[in-house]
């Protein structure tokens, strides 16, 4: 699995895979008390929410270069699943911490490859415009 240009290990589990609904929907009365129902299909905002739930723990050092990705905002980052498929993320900053790290044991001066359980918040947006080149 790799997150923009960090190598992630492939055992981190998408716990909120399928809870998405494509298709968004309204539903209102009008004033005659007729139902009113809009749907369609959303294009963005799938949330991505990787943990390690036990399966996978990532050192320090990695751990480290997410929080500089993290700390840079509206950056869309290139996501590829060990199963080949692909998209677009950005952090999901709503409703909690959008990178989460817990050491496996405590120490007070961790080295870099001190081992953590990790958990990633992120949601799918638009690919970033391609750099306009002239001829």
């Amino acid at each position: 699995m790799i997150l923009d240009s960090i190598d992630l290990d492939d055992q981190f589990e998408w716990v909120d895979e399928f809870e998405w609904d494509a298709i968004g929907q309204e539903q209102e009365r009008s004033i005659t008390g007729a139902l009113l129902v809009q749907e369609g299909v959303k294009v963005h905002g799938r949330p991505i929410t990787l943990q390690s739930n036990g399966g996978v723990w990532t050192p320090l050092s990695v751990v480290r270069q997410l929080e500089i990705l993290r700390d840079q905002p509206g950056r869309v980052m290139p996501l590829t699943l060990p199963d080949g498929r692909s998209f677009h993320v950005i952090f999901n900053r709503v409703d909690g911490a959008p990178l989460a790290a817990k050491p496996l044991f405590r120490r007070v001066n961790p080295t870099s490859d001190w081992l953590y359980e990790v958990g990633l918040r992120l949601i799918t947006v638009a690919p970033p415009p391609e750099p306009i080149t002239e001829p």
